[in-house]
């Protein structure tokens, strides 16, 4: 089908770094929610491997499957009609060679609606990267804190090694990705890769000084139990409403007050 006139392309998303305007991305995993955020005009969605702690309960990312992420990214490829759909490779669809993850990464644009994958990696995964690229497959990197490496990390920590961030960034941008997530980075150093990089960058925990921001849904409306990272904003106490709702129906039920007159076909 080919692209509406407002819909992201590739090209549009590189070239609004240079025009000086801020890029939106947020997290889907449903149908539902992918058609209520492309409606908004935000840039981006990402079918993201947050999916695996998110959705399924998951202590981390590394348990989300290729089937699962596909499935998922099904479902958010037929609702969104304007922004660029973005979907993780989960691990370790990327880890096993050039050849196995064009054809993992070929798997999710064959199956799904989506425009690019994206992965965790800089000049480690550099010639994956260009790999894909040579496929026709567009790339998003991922650098600084990454969470299907969190074993290796020692936990979800603030990356500060500027020699090697500065280096996976130039790695991944040289390989040919279009753009690249810094996760969890000091924000002067976002803002150091940032000046560097001819591609937008995408902050989450870096500051304001990256070409745009992305979050994960469930945080920014305020659904999220439990911890929630320092460079979240809830936008929302969803959960809250959500939580009053349930109990005034159940309320409603236990005391005959549901259904009424109007709920009821006669």
């Amino acid at each position: 089908m080919p692209n509406e006139p407002s819909q992201m392309t590739i090209p549009k998303f590189r070239a609004m770094k240079a025009a000086g305007q801020k890029i939106t991305m947020l997290t889907a995993y449903d149908y539902t929610m992918a058609g209520l955020l492309d409606a908004t005009g935000v840039e981006g969605i990402l079918v993201g491997d947050s999916m695996s702690m998110v959705v399924q309960g998951h202590p981390n990312t590394l348990p989300v499957t290729l089937d699962e992420m596909i499935y998922h990214a099904e479902m958010v490829g037929r609702a969104v009609h304007h922004a660029l759909v973005v979907v993780d490779m989960p691990f370790p669809s990327f880890h096993l060679g050039v050849w196995k993850a064009i054809d993992n990464a070929g798997r999710i644009l064959k199956e799904t609606r989506c425009q690019a994958v994206k992965l965790e990696g800089g000049t480690d995964q550099a010639e994956v990267i260009a790999g894909l690229v040579s496929a026709g497959i567009p790339v998003m990197a991922h650098c600084g804190l990454r969470p299907q490496s969190v074993h290796q990390l020692g936990g979800y920590k603030v990356q500060r090694d500027e020699d090697k961030l500065l280096a996976d960034a130039a790695a991944a941008e040289q390989a040919g990705a279009f753009a690249v997530v810094l996760e969890c980075i000091p924000a002067p150093l976002a803002a150091k890769i940032t000046a560097q990089l001819q591609i937008p960058t995408i902050g989450i925990g870096a500051g304001g000084g990256c070409d745009g921001q992305i979050l994960v849904t469930n945080d920014l409306l305020g659904l999220t139990s439990g911890y929630v990272p320092r460079f979240v904003k809830a936008y929302a106490d969803l959960q809250h409403t959500i939580t009053d709702a349930v109990t005034r129906f159940r309320d409603d039920v236990r005391s005959s007050k549901f259904p009424t007159p109007e709920q009821t076909f006669k």
